[in-house]
């Protein structure tokens, strides 16, 4: 394809990935033909079905464009993720947990791709709120039309690995009247009980102690084992 006309198509499979070691030379089986000696370490980001060029930008589906007429050739351009693979198919994403929901998406972390993370959102959402126009929030409990409710991670997208990031599990509504700031700033956190509790070692001024001992001795909705470690890495990491 001539230049520019890459920007318009749609991606199979996009993987983002950093490199996380550099060069180094190793004789470990890792694929099935040959032993490739030479390697660098690749941390994979993120991983999308059915990218548009849009989502990436012209830039970088140009990029894509000349690295694919180079054979695969690494093409470095300023401002762009780096993709790394296209493939026929996904690996499929195991359950970790009976009853635990793993939705049949993934988005980019980096810069260039915040549409993707806006899909996940979307999704997550979606199957968090199943058509339902309230919703009580899964902390403080009061019932609020659903633009004021978020899909939160309990565990930090951050911190999470790709399938905990689309697990429900890992997911509550959480009011974007205080609740979910609250939480993700660790000024509450839940017990291993599933009721609240205040951070008495946060820095807070009086009225933030004020909202947030509202909260404490509630019992979390939709608390329950599937939940439980999600909330314990929250307690262990953030409210600390």
């Amino acid at each position: 394809m001539a230049v520019g006309e890459w920007a318009d198509v749609t991606l199979r499979r996009v993987v983002v990935a950093e490199v996380s070691e550099p060069y180094f030379t190793g004789t470990a089986p890792v694929w099935p033909d040959e032993d490739y000696p030479e390697r660098i370490g690749i941390n994979v980001l993120e991983d999308e079905r059915n990218v548009h060029g849009t989502a990436l930008g012209a830039d970088a589906m140009e990029a894509l464009r000349f690295s694919a007429t180079k054979q695969g050739v690494a093409v470095l351009q300023a401002g762009t993720a780096a993709v790394v693979q296209f493939t026929d198919t996904l690996p499929p994403v195991p359950d970790d947990e009976p009853g635990d929901g793993i939705l049949d998406h993934t988005g980019a972390e980096s810069a260039i791709a915040q549409v993707l993370v806006r899909r996940e959102q979307a999704k997550l959402r979606k199957a968090l709120l199943r058509g339902a126009t309230e919703r009580r929030c899964a902390l403080c409990g009061r019932l609020l039309p659903v633009r004021l409710i978020r899909a939160a991670h309990i565990k930090r997208r951050s911190a999470a690995s790709q399938s905990e990031r689309r697990m429900l599990a890992n997911v509550m509504a959480a009011c974007l009247i205080g609740c979910d700031e609250l939480f993700e700033h660790g000024y509450v956190y839940v017990t291993e009980d599933g009721s609240i509790a205040v951070n008495k070692s946060s820095s807070a001024t009086p009225d933030l102690a004020a909202v947030a001992g509202s909260l404490e001795g509630r019992l979390v909705a939709d608390f329950g084992t599937h939940r439980a470690p999600f909330y314990a890495w929250h307690r262990d990491n953030i409210a600390t």
